[in-house]
């Protein structure tokens, strides 16, 4: 994650020197008007900066000063930051905003863990101990598409009334309490690559999991717009659900190639770029071209790199070809697991 974290007083930068310290795995940005801090020049003007750029911001001192600070600049619970609040003690961590899609409740416990604070969890779900599936489907890299059906189903749960769960994936585990495969239910989550002309609720949370990888090739200097406009008439051709996708892929030979770098950047996911040697050693019967061999030093460019980024799991489109161009979709082995 990247996080931003704002001190006012000595005790509280001390503290979030601590905080930099446990949050190791993260890329931690200090501010302070203090030598050794990043400089602000006001806290709406911090505020604004960080609402935009970071994934959390940490308010070392009275929630009061972060709440005025970042309300100018809340958007929604899907795109907002996780924001923390913290006394200058280190006593207390005081999830504001983002409690579980920007995993404010999860960073907050983590850091209680660490600094020996208590945290403050507010949100319902949490505090009484029910499943919280906005949590569940950040932690298993899925998205929310109808952010406004959480309520049904955190609400029936809240009552005590049972939600149902469709999913295209297998289930593992133990169901959360409430939580049942009954399709004849009011409220009910879906799990799905797919998008569906007909949901199985009457109020359906829709979450989509990140888990399809695409490969690509095309000629040198094909321009952008023609690739990524002939493989998003594929994805919707198929059906398919564009926030599945979670990569785009190719050989090295592409990895400057504009067309193949623009189209990860318009699905907003990474690009991965295999040697010829990495290609030939995945797993898999692949349509074999001798001229793709003879140009890149394998035989297959595109299915081999979606099948190699996706962990070797299951071919949703095998090669297809047009114009030099060259498209396959592969999707992870994923489980609907509790």
């Amino acid at each position: 994650m990247n996080i931003s974290v704002i001190a006012f007083t000595d005790r509280g930068r001390a503290l979030s020197r601590n905080i930099a310290a446990r949050l190791t795995d993260d890329a931690v940005k200090l501010y302070a008007k203090a030598e050794g801090f990043l400089p602000y020049s006001n806290v709406q003007a911090f505020a604004q900066r960080a609402m935009a750029e970071e994934d959390a911001i940490i308010f070392v001192g009275a929630t009061g000063i972060a709440v005025r600070a970042i309300a100018p600049f809340v958007k929604s619970k899907d795109t907002d930051p996780a924001v923390i609040a913290m006394d200058e003690n280190g006593r207390f961590v005081i999830p504001l905003l983002s409690g579980h899609i920007g995993g404010a409740n999860r960073l907050a416990e983590q850091l209680a863990g660490a600094l020996h604070a208590i945290p403050v969890v507010t949100t319902a779900t949490d505090g009484r101990g029910i499943f919280a599936v906005d949590s569940w489907a950040v932690e298993h890299s899925c998205t929310v598409c109808n952010i406004e059906c959480i309520k049904y189903i955190s609400g029936a749960l809240l009552r005590g009334e049972r939600v149902g769960l469709c999913s295209d994936f297998p289930v593992s585990g133990t169901l959360p309490e409430g939580v049942t495969t009954d399709r004849t239910l009011k409220n009910g989550i879906q799990i799905s690559i797919y998008q569906r002309e007909r949901l199985p609720f009457d109020h359906t949370l829709q979450l989509v999991p990140r888990i399809v990888h695409v490969g690509v090739g095309c000629r040198r200097n094909t321009p952008p717009e023609k690739l990524q406009s002939w493989a998003e008439m594929i994805v919707y051709d198929m059906h398919m659900d564009l926030r599945a996708i979670a990569s785009v892929s190719s050989i090295d030979l592409k990895q400057d190639e504009p067309a193949v770098r623009k189209l990860a950047e318009a699905w907003k996911v990474p690009a991965s770029f295999y040697t010829a040697q990495e290609l030939e050693q995945v797993q898999g019967d692949f349509p074999i071209s001798e001229f793709v061999r003879r140009t890149t030093g394998t035989d297959n460019v595109c299915q081999r790199s979606a099948a190699k980024a996706s962990g070797e799991g299951a071919c949703l489109l095998a090669k297809t070809a047009q114009n030099g161009m060259t498209i396959s979709m592969y999707c992870e082995d994923w489980r609907t697991a509790f």
